[in-house]
């Protein structure tokens, strides 16, 4: 070893190199002995399935992935998606009882039009409850337009011609709802389908704009607004499938 050093001119330097591991993006520097982390990915959304947040991950080799990280576990879980069926394919080393496939479809599902970011890893972050406005307090329409939130559900569910798709904003809640887990029970227990439209549109829409907080009379004051310009009523396709679903568990 010292004869190779020898040979090697400012042998005495600290080394310094980097590897990027294909998998995650991670870059070690051996030099400063630190890690970083960086990936292309959508922001985190919050499962139902399990206690877990997920995200959407661009893969290296192409296509997409899905990151599961859970509350209770250290290992996350990994898994591709199909360009085939759109379904989740899990990682062969990605334990099963840990991360169902439920959960891995309800974050595909989830992630659905969230834009990719190079963010860092991903850390499971348990929200707070978001805190419900008093019923006699109307909010502003005014507020609400002009919202952040607002807007990016508008600019999500707006075509290449400037008008809402409602058939896109419907696509996506019935999609959002039948790989819900939380929703099956709901519907189970023969819940009512306006409970079931405001538990899917919430959820829904937080994941959307980022903001957990969003309360439900903010939620039901952008519904109405999306309501009001809709021709045929804002989830009029949303509703007929949750009255089949509901029909059907009798």
């Amino acid at each position: 070893r010292q004869a190779v050093q020898k040979r090697l001119p400012g042998y005495n330097k600290p080394l310094s190199r980097k590897i990027i591991d294909t998998k995650g993006s991670i870059v070690y520097n051996y030099k400063k002995k630190k890690e970083y982390t960086s990936m292309i990915r959508t922001d985190t959304v919050e499962l139902t399935v399990i206690k877990a947040v997920a995200c959407r991950q661009k893969l290296m080799k192409g296509g997409a992935g899905i990151i599961i990280v859970r509350a209770d576990s250290v290992q996350p879980g990994l898994a591709s998606i199909s360009k085939t069926s759109g379904e989740a394919i899990p990682a062969a080393n990605t334990p099963k009882k840990l991360f169902p496939v439920e959960a891995f479809n309800e974050a595909i599902a989830l992630t659905a039009g969230l834009p990719y970011k190079k963010q860092g890893s991903v850390q499971y972050r348990e929200s707070t409850a978001p805190a419900a406005l008093p019923e006699e307090e109307p909010l502003p329409e005014e507020a609400i337009v002009d919202s952040r939130e607002y807007q990016a559900i508008v600019d999500r569910y707006t075509d290449k011609n400037g008008r809402l798709s409602y058939a896109l904003l419907n696509r996506d809640m019935i999609r959002f709802a039948r790989s819900s887990s939380i929703v099956r029970a709901m519907i189970s227990d023969g819940a009512k389908p306006k409970e079931i439209a405001d538990y899917v549109a919430g959820t829904k829409f937080r994941t959307l704009t980022g903001n957990r907080n969003l309360s439900g009379a903010q939620v039901k004051k952008i519904v109405e607004l999306l309501d009001e310009v809709s021709p045929k009523g804002v989830f009029k396709e949303f509703n007929a499938e949750i009255r089949r679903s509901l029909k059907a568990a009798k």
